[in-house]
């Protein structure tokens, strides 16, 4: 009986590299190129945050997935500061993401007042340019476009008074008040460094997938 080789063909063996670069030109490169779009989309338009804590409860609960658009202050070269062309400011009432400046951790927090505002907090109740936000006593703060309920379980925070935001800054908060490392820690976040404004949660522990407009 003849032995039966189960070497490799040298001639299946030297045809592994030239398939190789058959399959990275007909299928690879539309791929790689596919994932290079993904990834310049995600960091210019379109986003999302997990939420890891109750600091901005009760819009925000821990565990939300939060739809960001990175649109909305002005659409920039992916990875750097430079834009391409300018969106909306950040307003009063947006909720928006950006990095802390005390440690560069991603955050999300609300708008609570922008360049030229004067602020007081008193037991977690704001009042800009001398005007209180909420509408009754207890009731919610109302920014215009938004209507927000806090959180007060655990106190108010922080006071401030007669607190003057210098222009191209804004100054953010936690919904929670008592229990938000924001504005009041960390000091103001310029305008400029804000990438994204989140629109909505799509999907919050035990409901599953759904819309919530922020």
């Amino acid at each position: 009986m003849t032995a039966t080789s189960t070497s490799p063909s040298p001639w299946r063996a030297g045809q592994r590299g030239p398939r190789l670069r058959r399959w990275l030109r007909r299928e690879g490169l539309p791929l790689f190129c596919l994932l290079g779009l993904l990834l310049v989309a995600r960091s210019s338009l379109a986003n999302h945050y997990h939420v890891p804590t109750g600091s901005m409860e009760p819009a925000l609960v821990p565990g939300d997935r939060v739809f960001v658009d990175m649109r909305a202050y002005g659409l920039r070269v992916p990875f750097t500061q430079w834009t391409v062309w300018d969106g909306d400011v950040p307003a009063r009432g947006d909720v928006v993401v950006f990095r802390s400046p005390s440690d560069g951790t991603r955050l999300v927090k609300r708008v609570v007042a922008v360049g030229g505002d004067r602020v007081d907090l008193l037991g977690g109740r704001l009042a800009i340019n001398g005007a209180p936000l909420a509408v009754q006593a207890g009731g919610p703060e109302d920014f215009g476009d938004v209507q927000v309920t806090l959180n007060l379980d655990a106190g108010g925070g922080p006071d401030l008074k007669a607190l003057r935001v210098p222009d191209g800054q804004v100054l953010v908060l936690g919904d929670h008040r008592g229990a938000s490392f924001d504005g009041r820690y960390f000091g103001f976040v310029p305008a400029a460094a804000i990438y994204g404004q989140a629109r909505g949660v799509f999907w919050r522990r035990g409901e599953g997938i759904g819309w919530r407009r922020l």
